[in-house]
């Protein structure tokens, strides 16, 4: 790698020592070194949240300042090394020039000059794909002529940036509330463990806007503001994985909108599905729904689990279209209501403990789907 020297070719320009890798024709790929207080003069950070039509922006995460502050504390000792790369998606603004000279090696690199534009904050030409954290605390530390590598690849598109940034973490701890929103507005290949929450992520936001819907407003997504919106209080992630459950396994009851062979999922009845079945638990437990899970457990993770649990008993055989389905859900779910302490009392048939008891463990939601299983099917004293 060919270390940057710096010349500034203009005052709105950066230009430095860079290789331009043969890795990709549509996207180019770049390496090059950073003095660390020039990053953040090249790049923004895109941190997601929601414009005023509730569409998504950014992908970055908040900040994390204890991270921050170690990093900074290392770099602020005697002897560092920093070899990890900060990865920057960059726009097509910026301009490559090759080196004048015969190509050395194999030609799957080539040497020469990129000219970053300098804008301002908000308008800059690239962004941070991973590494934030890191180039924070170089703003931070002493040393912030510190030289830093920089992996960028070029591209206009938003999406690549928002696939490359879950690919890349998706080794790290990133959030899953982070990882669930972001996957419905990627449309890039994905790894098979990411690929199958797209869907049902995707149907987690139709539930939390869809009119018809039981869950409108109430489920928890990343973006969600907690201090002004007190109505959301289910996790999403406690909705995706039920239907994730029920999509990908033979036996859940939402299987059979899934063509196996060409992957195409029938989202529309798959929804009407959801807003049948969960609208009659809201209306058999009307005091139990809406509330928050310290309140509620039918709200908590393992009641939604729970309850998704026996969804797939009841729906397997129930169409959408049918004129009685609210009926047959109705009669179905009617058993349970008297052995269900969602908000006070006991769980009589889980050894008597306390309603708020039950945690979101997997033995507690194995505990109590069993519990609602037995009941439905009548293999409960009375």
């Amino acid at each position: 790698m060919v270390i940057a020297k710096e010349v500034m070719l203009m005052p709105n320009m950066l230009s430095v020592r860079a290789l331009r890798i043969a890795q990709n024709e549509k996207t180019p790929l770049y390496s090059f070194f950073l003095k660390g207080r020039d990053i953040l003069k090249v790049a923004d950070i895109s941190r997601i949240k929601k414009d005023d039509d509730d569409q998504l922006l950014g992908y970055q995460r908040k900040e994390v300042l204890q991270h921050i502050n170690e990093i900074e504390e290392y770099l602020n000792t005697n002897d560092i090394i920093f070899p990890n790369a900060i990865i920057l998606a960059m726009s097509s603004e910026v301009d490559f020039k090759q080196s004048r000279g015969p190509v050395v090696g194999d030609g799957s690199s080539l040497s020469g000059v990129l000219g970053i534009p300098i804008k301002q904050k908000g308008n800059r030409v690239a962004w941070i794909v991973d590494g934030q954290q890191r180039t924070m605390a170089l703003m931070n530390c002493k040393k912030k002529d510190l030289l830093v590598p920089i992996t960028a690849f070029i591209t206009d598109d938003f999406e690549v940036h928002r696939s490359q940034f879950l690919l890349v973490n998706k080794v790290k701890p990133l959030p899953k509330g982070l990882i669930n929103e972001l996957l419905p507005v990627v449309n890039t290949t994905l790894p098979p463990s990411l690929a199958k929450n797209k869907i049902p992520s995707e149907l987690c936001n139709i539930l939390n806007k869809d009119p018809d819907s039981p869950f409108k407003g109430l489920i928890i997504r990343i973006t969600t503001d907690r201090k002004k919106d007190k109505t959301a209080v289910i996790s999403d992630n406690s909705i995706i994985q039920v239907i994730k459950i029920s999509l990908n396994s033979m036996h859940g009851c939402l299987y059979q909108y899934k063509n196996v062979a060409s992957g195409e999922i029938d989202v529309e009845s798959i929804r009407r599905i959801l807003n049948l079945y969960w609208t009659e638990v809201k209306n058999l437990f009307p005091d139990a729904w809406g509330k928050h899970p310290a309140k509620s457990r039918l709200m908590h993770g393992v009641g939604i689990k729970a309850m998704g649990t026996l969804m797939d008993r009841i729906m397997g055989n129930i169409h959408p279209d049918d004129k009685n389905a609210h009926e047959y859900i109705q009669k179905a779910l009617r058993p349970i209501k008297n052995y269900c302490a969602w908000t006070c009392g006991t769980w009589d048939q889980i050894n008597g403990i306390p309603w708020n008891a039950l945690e979101n463990t997997p033995s507690h939601v194995k505990l109590l789907s069993n519990m609602l299983i037995r009941v439905y099917t009548g293999m409960v004293d009375k």
